[in-house]
């Protein structure tokens, strides 16, 4: 199993507390190997076997357990007393009404309680309706090129950047060499979570313009689209639409992790825009899966993987505008703002001067980080310029 020291130092912070520790992410991006590497690491520490539960809800052997009562039953029955108990609860999605079972547990004082969920829909739901203030949300993504590089055994970090710029950061595909089991797997995770994730949630639902959304947005990574342009597109490729259609699809597919949403944040004015967003895959396997061998826009892929890399550190993350120019990134975290540029390359004086322009217009102190493929670091007008792999790094 390839390491994710980030969320099991997360998950140690929390241990013990009363509260409820909810893993949130699209399918196979590696939340019931987090669980696994938890228990190795509670019985590394001296928690002892019994007081573990680990039940996987997608596994046909706990079919019984899908009862929300019965599941109730069998972990009460199996606690060990006078001693805090460890609960894993993967993919708890599947249990019908799975919120009574885990308020309940939750009450119990020698109960530490972990679920895991691949529907933003049900765990913000139910749960923040039954058990507001008791859970805290850790979003789980796919590897981060952190994560998958120290899974290379061999080769140098910028050929293993292609390969993972290509192929994402799905943790399983790093077990697969071959193409077309590669696309097999990545089909199917793509088609279980349109079926059970989206497809699932709408009566009469029209599944192929259900993919033709998600191909679109694939596509169109990294430009800003609004709900009506993408009802007009689908519309004139064949697929009649509307936009309360596409906006209640287009919720869907977020709610799934599937795609993230990047609205706008106007730097001069300070204030939020609520028209046009960006729309991110959360992971670029959905690239290759969607769009097969069309040909890429690098500049687009490089710019997710930046989006979802200052996501996954914890960023809230919008797309700058500021007097008619456009910032790739404003990232707020903690009250502090940072500035993203993207470029592929930037030796070229006209490039570079064209990709800095909007940092020149901002009248803040807040860093100001131009990530580029050059080689090297440097610091121009306050401008700060790193090499995207090292930056991805954390060098």
């Amino acid at each position: 199993m390839i390491a994710r020291p980030h969320y099991i130092d997360r998950l140690r912070s929390l241990k013990d507390l009363r509260i409820i520790k909810t893993l949130s992410g699209v399918r196979r991006s590696g939340k019931s190997t987090i669980l696994e590497l938890f228990k190795d690491h509670l019985l590394s520490s001296g928690v002892e076997a019994e007081r573990i539960q680990m039940i996987n809800f997608e596994d046909l052997a706990n079919a019984t357990l899908l009862d929300y009562q019965v599941l109730h039953d069998s972990i009460t029955t199996s606690l060990v007393p006078e001693k805090m108990n460890y609960i894993f609860l993967d993919e708890i999605q599947q249990v019908p009404h799975f919120e009574r079972a885990v308020d309940s547990l939750y009450i119990k004082k020698n109960v530490d309680l972990y679920i895991t969920g691949s529907n933003a829909h049900l765990l913000s739901g139910e749960l923040a309706t039954l058990l507001s203030g008791r859970y805290v949300t850790i979003p789980v993504l796919p590897l981060s090129f952190a994560e998958y590089w120290s899974s290379q055994a061999e080769g140098d970090q910028y050929s293993a950047f292609e390969i993972y710029l290509e192929r994402g950061g799905l943790p399983y595909t790093t077990e697969i060499s071959d193409d077309n089991t590669y696309r097999a797997y990545v089909d199917g995770i793509i088609n279980s979570v349109l079926v059970k994730d989206v497809l699932s949630r709408h009566t009469l639902a029209n599944s192929t313009l259900i993919e033709r959304l998600a191909r679109f947005l694939t596509d169109s990574s990294g430009s800003l689209v609004s709900i009506k342009k993408i009802a007009d597109t689908l519309t004139s490729m064949g697929e009649r639409t509307t936009s309360a259609t596409v906006a209640s699809y287009l919720n869907s597919l977020t709610e799934a992790f599937l795609f993230y949403r990047c609205d706008r944040f106007d730097v001069a004015g300070r204030r939020y825009l609520s028209t046009h967003a960006k729309y991110y895959p959360v992971d670029q396997a959905l690239r290759r899966a969607l769009l097969g061998r069309k040909r890429p826009d690098r500049g687009h892929r490089l710019e997710g993987v930046v989006y979802m890399e200052l996501t996954r550190r914890g960023h809230a993350v919008f797309v700058g505008t500021i007097k008619g120019l456009e910032i790739d990134f404003v990232a707020e975290k903690d009250g502090v703002t940072e500035y993203y540029q993207v470029a592929m390359a930037t030796a070229q004086k006209e490039v570079y001067e064209r990709e800095i322009a909007p940092f020149l217009l901002i009248r803040d102190n807040y860093r100001k980080i131009l990530l580029s493929e050059d080689r090297g670091s440097f610091n121009d007008r306050g401008i700060e310029q790193y090499n995207i792999v090292e930056w991805l790094l954390g060098r």
